[in-house]
């Protein structure tokens, strides 16, 4: 069927309003989970049955979800989500005042650091190398040309002859590791810094930190982090720690562990080389400003935002054309051709996973326990809030507790996407749609009514 003819289809359905409406409620997903089974929603004191459902009912036959995917380039409205929910996650931890985080936590000793990749080889950049002479391959030592943002060469190796790409994928490879021990490291330099024992500094103060890495042009990844200092106390979730305790502190204390951290590699088969790896040269640790009315670069709300858009970004990200760039293909055949000859029960028994994410293996956005509220309990939050929604249309007279109702369900997997090329046309125009209010909205929000258009 034509696209054409599959939309006319849709539109002129009886069941068109309900479908759409099911488009909405997915928030819409341009690649929703089909869901085929029933739900039954109970007064678990009494057993009252509160409402039943079942996707026999729905147009199709089948219920809609969101795919949930983090990344802007698979679904830009679950990735919008995804954004919000770790902007929360981030704000509470950095600023407080929301989300049950106090607002006192932003005084505590906080920065925002930014941890790179070594060199792996001369890379195309924005900026002129003034490096001379040429490889042994003929090729300039270093970019000699300017190249704008969006120039697709920016980030390919200058001679990927010379270039280290089984380096490069090792190093991604290791890359979580190297934070963790970064992270106990930092632990003991800031024991150093306070001039006490690590022991003894545990029991005073206590690292918090939430983190997100973002692939860099060359293909590598480098970490954002806000890192936060907390005391100890039994009864306090959020407790700041002892005025003697200061920023200067973490800040040594982080430039201190960055310099001192590596992780030996395992060796790969055929390869004598022993690897150690460390951070790269160009890091850099800033205090968060925290005055009330600023919105500079280092504000907290600055950083916030900066942190949760690196969490939806992907490798898709690194080729802006869509025509696949050599350097990124290089890298993903680099991950295939070690993964083809490593042992499988070695060190790097999963690298044949990973060739899409060019070798990484570790979460994009991860945080430390105490740091503030989690993903999961905000997404818990929007289930009891549309339980609540429910409870007051099916009884709006009796006050029901969420936590005192049962829900008995029975689903099985039906498949991914909108069943037509017309219906997922028509979800995309309706997203489009969506996210144009959604704009319009907040920029009235920031626009003096006088200055507002009238037409």
């Amino acid at each position: 069927m034509r696209l054409d003819e599959s939309v006319a289809r849709r539109l002129r359905s009886e069941e068109y309003d309900r479908w759409m409406h099911n488009v909405a409620s997915t928030g819409y997903c341009l690649n929703p989970v089909r869901l085929v089974g029933s739900s039954t929603t109970l007064h678990e004191a009494s057993g009252e049955v509160l409402s039943e459902y079942s996707s026999a009912r729905e147009p199709d036959g089948v219920t809609f979800t969101r795919c949930g995917n983090r990344r802007a380039t698979r679904c830009e409205s679950c990735s919008y989500e995804y954004k919000g929910d770790t902007w929360h996650m981030i704000m509470a931890g950095a600023a407080g005042g929301m989300k049950e985080v106090p607002e006192e936590v932003a005084e505590h000793p906080m920065v925002f650091l930014t941890l790179t990749a070594p060199s792996f080889g001369a890379v195309h950049t924005t900026a002129v190398d003034r490096r001379t002479g040429v490889c042994e391959h003929g090729k300039p030592r270093g970019c000699r040309c300017h190249h704008d943002n969006d120039d697709p060469q920016r980030g390919d190796a200058v001679c990927a002859e010379c270039y280290d790409y089984v380096g490069h994928v090792v190093w991604q490879y290791h890359a979580p590791e190297l934070w963790r021990r970064f992270t106990i490291r930092l632990r003991r330099e800031l024991a150093r810094s306070l001039g006490l024992t690590q022991r003894a500094a545990a029991r005073v103060v206590r690292l918090q930190f939430a983190k997100v890495a973002e692939f860099q042009r060359r293909g590598v990844v480098h970490f954002h982090a806000i890192i936060r200092l907390d005391g100890i106390h039994q009864q306090l979730p959020f407790p700041a720690p002892p005025a003697a305790v200061s920023t200067d502190h973490l800040v040594a204390a982080i430039q201190s562990a960055v310099k001192k951290t590596s992780v030996a590699a395992a060796q790969l088969p055929g390869d004598a080389r022993t690897r150690t790896l460390t951070w790269g040269k160009q890091f850099d640790v800033r205090p968060i400003v925290r005055r009330e009315g600023l919105d500079g670069a280092l504000s907290d709300r600055a950083v916030a935002a900066y942190i949760a858009k690196y969490a939806t970004k992907a490798t898709e990200d690194l080729e802006p054309t869509g025509a696949g760039r050599d350097h990124i293909k290089r890298i993903k055949s680099t991950v295939r051709e070690l993964a083809a000859v490593v042992d499988p029960e070695g060190p790097y028994e999963q690298l044949h996973r990973w060739d899409g994410m060019l070798g990484f293996r570790g979460h994009f956005s991860t945080k430390s326990r105490r740091y503030s509220v989690t993903l999961g309990s905000l997404r818990g939050a929007r289930r009891t809030w549309r339980l609540q929604h429910l409870l007051a249309k099916t009884k709006p007279t009796e006050e029901i507790r969420p936590d005192e109702v049962l829900i008995i369900g029975s689903w099985a997997y039906a498949g991914m996407g909108w069943l037509t090329n017309g219906d997922k046309a028509l979800a995309r125009e309706a997203a489009d749609a969506a996210r144009q209010w959604r704009h319009d909205r907040a920029r009235d929000r920031n626009t003096p009514p006088t200055e507002r258009s009238t037409t």
